[in-house]
This record gives structure tokens, C-alpha cells and sequence, in this order.
């Protein structure tokens, strides 16, 4: 909770929102009820202005709770509101200033929530909120939440308008033949049984065979592909450096070779896993490259990205987290967006599909004493990196410490979030102190905080201070 007492000292961010409400809720609530829950939630203040300097300052609502009454009015109303995500405790009527205040606490949605829109219209009445505010929410951001929400992942999907002539049967027999392999006594059974057995193809009621989505992504050809995913692409590249020229490349489009993703998956784990043998390294870099491919939204505009230089690689894939982040770091909660695509993978010993992928990677850097991965979520278009550093740098904390933790590290960043919502601004010794770590790893913490466009520095270096993002 905010510090209400020295209100002036807040200024409108990434989390916070003031409203007059003086002549009852502003429309313009509900747009920011709806992008906070769509994006990382926040604070909205009713009977808070904002004054010229862009400080805040507490007026006096005449009945905040008749105002109050009328929000859950509203929010509890599906013409107005699509979902009610808020709890009796989400209000709160405070003294401030010698007036009096409604608080509003709006946390993220859940993914089965979202989009969270108003108006009865999900492409029109969907926001999200950024630096700058709140924004309307594109058609495909909100197609992509409608996707994620489902309970069926969207690589489930059968594809009548298909046949199975649609999948390339040379990469479908590298990986019958790689099945056998991890799994001897493996059925012996025609293509069509095999497919439909591993949720590569299906039959709709009296239709042919036809493959499912993720069948088609996993073994199809590229052509074949782009019909029903027109943005689909996958890039691999080697680099002498972050903008040095580029030594290898596989990419999509090229036609020498079939364009789908157990193919792509086959020849980059080789090439991202030379050196490594059978060593832990190995297997956390195969388990970045099966997240990459299983949570991809294929629907969504850009696609896979894969960049390897000598000190470090980046995994970039289209959509969002289907968990928060925190969780998906710590790990135990399995929600990949591509069910199927993951079953087929963990078939052939790749991936866990257990929740543990991420926190495993983060163990195996921990241990060789590298800098801890980077995971970067951004918004329009959603997308998600994972960069992993292989430097011989010192850490800050040496490996091993509980601090680097991958549940430890997703928990510092938040409670770093809060204090500066609570606290507007606050320098990095504070931060330390708050945290009981050492000022260099919360410098660290910022920076990632910073590239994520969540926190910016504020002053000179000997008395910088940082807030959130407006």
C-alpha cells in the first residue's frame, strides 16, 4: 500500500492511476480497470488529482462510499464488464490529506480471464496499459488472449480443410526412428495409426484423416504451413557478435529444407550443443530450445528468433506467459500453450513438461558460475526472451547462494515492484536493505528492470534514484 500520507510524493506510472471522481466514476475507469488486469495490475486512486507538476494531491469525494456501491455495481454487471477479478478487500475508503479517498487494488487476470474488456465488446473494449497509459488493445492481442484462455491448447485444433498428404513423410520418419530409439517396443503401426495416437492427426465426424495443428507445425511442409499460419517463421542465426556479421543461418522460406519444427528442433540443438557432450549444459540448452517452440503463439505476427554469439544466447518467441512470471521461474505449474506440440516433444526425451524447464536452466548457469538467464516479457507484440549468458564474469553472489535462486530472483524483482509503487522512488542502497543483498545485485535487478521498461533511473550516478515507469 501506498504511503498516503505523503501522497505528493507519488507521480501517475505504470501502476497507478488518479482519478478526480468528483461528479461520480469517470469512463475512463473502466479502461484502466480493464488494462491493469491485462497487464501487470495497479492502483487506482479515486479523489486524487494530478496537479501541474505532476504530483499528486487527495481531494475530497462527498460519498466515496455511494461511489463505492456504484463500482461494484457496475463491475458485477457482464454488459458493462466482462469478469470481476476485485474481492471486497480490492476497496478501501482512506483518510489522506484531510479528505478522503477511494483505493482500488486491481491485480493481473488470470489467463482464463483475459482479455478483461468492458462494454460487452472484447476487440473494442480490451486495454492494456504501457508508460504512457492506457491503450486499446490491437485485434490480435486480443485474439491471442482468447487463444491462451481456452482450456483446449490451440495446437489441438484439427485442420479439415487438410489432408495428411500436408506433412512431409521424411521428417516424419526421422522421428518415428528417433521414437524407437528413446523407446524400444515402441508400437509398430501405419503412419496414419502412429499420428493419431500422438495427437498429430485426428478424424472429425465422417470426414477423412486429417492432421491436427500441432501436426502440422511438428512434421508439415512449409507451404502447407503458411496456409493456416501466414506469420509462421523460424530464424537461426550465428553471429561473430551482437552485431557482427552472420557465420550460419537457418531460417524458414529457403526451401532447401522442409520448414517444420521437428526438423528445425533437430539440426539447431546440434549446432547449440556442440562442445557440450552429455553435459548439463546441454540438456538446459535443449530445454530452452523446447520452451521456445512450445509456448509460441504461431498465430501471432513475428516469429521464432534464435541468435547465438560467442558469449551468449537468445531465445525469442511470439505470445506471452500463460502463468506469471514468478511462477513460471519457480516452477511446478505446467501450462504450455502448446499441449500437444510438448507431448510430442517429451516422446523423443526432450523437454520435462513438468514445470521444472525453466528452474533447471537457472540451476545449470547457477552452477557454472555464470551470470543468472534473462527473461524478458514484452507487450504489442507479446513476446518473450531468454537470454543466456556464458561469461566468466564473477557474480555478485557466489554460486550456490540461495539468492540465486530462480524463486528467490522472480521474488526480489517483485518486491522491488511494490516498494516503488508503495514508495514512488528509492535508491539502490535502500533497495539493498530492503532486499538484505549486497548493492551490486540489486543493481543488477534494475538493469533487468529497466530493459523490461518497468523502472527508470532518475539523478546522477552517486544519487541515482529509481521509480517506476510513467
Amino acid at each position: 500500500m501506498i504511503d498516503l500520507a505523503h501522497l505528493e510524493q507519488y507521480r501517475e506510472n505504470n501502476r497507478i492511476e488518479a482519478k478526480k471522481a468528483l461528479g461520480g466514476l469517470p469512463k475512463s475507469l473502466w479502461e484502466t480497470y480493464s488494462a491493469f488486469a491485462n497487464t501487470m495490475g495497479g492502483l487506482l486512486l479515486l479523489g486524487v488529482e494530478e496537479l501541474p507538476d505532476k504530483s499528486l494531491h487527495a481531494l475530497h469525494l462527498p460519498n466515496p462510499q455511494r461511489l463505492a456501491e456504484e463500482f461494484w455495481a457496475i463491475l458485477n454487471d457482464p454488459n458493462r464488464v466482462s469478469v470481476n477479478i476485485l474481492t471486497r478487500g480490492s476497496l478501501s475508503i482512506e483518510e489522506t490529506g484531510g479528505g478522503r479517498i477511494l483505493v482500488i487494488r486491481v491485480p493481473r487476470a488470470q489467463r482464463t480471464d483475459r482479455p478483461v474488456y468492458i462494454e460487452g465488446d472484447p476487440l473494442w473494449g480490451s486495454y492494456r496499459r504501457s508508460g504512457e497509459g492506457d491503450y486499446r488493445c490491437t485485434p490480435e492481442e486480443v485474439r491471442a488472449m482468447q487463444r491462451d484462455a481456452a482450456v483446449k491448447t490451440q495446437d489441438m485444433a484439427l485442420l479439415t480443410d487438410l489432408s495428411l498428404d500436408a506433412l512431409d513423410p521424411d521428417s516424419l520418419g526421422r522421428y518415428r526412428a528417433r521414437i524407437q530409439a528413446c523407446r524400444p517396443g515402441h508400437p509398430d503401426e501405419t503412419d496414419s495409426a502412429f499420428l493419431c495416437r500422438i495427437g498429430a492427426a485426428g478424424q472429425a465426424s465422417g470426414e477423412a484423416l486429417c492432421p491436427t495443428a500441432a501436426g502440422l507445425l511438428m512434421f508439415g511442409r512449409e507451404p502447407a504451413i503458411r496456409q493456416v499460419f501466414p506469420s509462421y517463421s523460424l530464424d537461426y542465426r550465428e553471429q561473430a557478435g551482437p552485431s557482427g556479421p552472420c557465420t550460419h543461418r537457418l531460417a524458414s522460406g529457403s526451401g532447401d529444407w522442409s520448414g517444420n519444427l521437428y526438423d528445425f528442433y533437430c539440426i539447431v540443438s546440434r549446432r547449440l550443443c556442440q562442445g557440450f557432450a552429455q553435459s548439463p549444459i546441454r540438456s538446459a540448452l535443449e530445454e530452452a530450445l523446447a520452451n521456445c517452440l512450445d509456448n509460441a503463439d504461431y498465430y501471432s505476427r513475428q516469429g521464432i528468433e534464435i541468435l547465438r554469439c560467442p558469449d551468449r544466447i537468445a531465445f525469442t518467441n511470439p505470445g506471452g506467459f500463460r502463468v506469471g512470471l514468478s511462477e513460471a521461474i519457480s516452477g511446478g505449474i505446467s501450462d504450455p500453450r502448446n499441449s500437444a506440440l510438448t507431448r510430442m516433444l517429451n516422446l523423443i526425451d526432450v523437454g520435462t513438461g513438468t514445470g521444472r524447464g525453466l528452474p533447471n536452466i537457472y540451476n545449470v548457469w547457477n552452477a557454472q558460475g555464470w551470470p543468472p538467464p534473462v527473461i524478458r516479457e514484452q507487450f504489442d507484440p507479446e513476446r518473450i526472451t531468454l537470454t543466456l549468458s556464458m561469461t566468466s564474469r564473477p557474480l555478485a553472489v557466489p554460486p550456490g547462494s540461495a539468492i540465486q535462486t530462480p524463486a528467490r530472483d522472480a521474488l526480489q524483482k517483485a518486491a522491488i515492484i511494490e516498494h516503488l509503487t508503495d514508495r514512488s522512488e528509492a535508491s539502490s542502497s535502500e533497495l539493498a536493505a530492503l532486499l538484505g543483498v549486497g548493492r551490486p545485485r540489486v543493481r543488477s535487478l534494475l538493469r533487468q528492470l529497466a530493459a523490461d521498461q518497468i523502472v527508470v533511473p532518475k539523478g546522477e550516478s552517486c544519487k541515482r534514484r529509481y521509480r517506476l515507469k510513467r
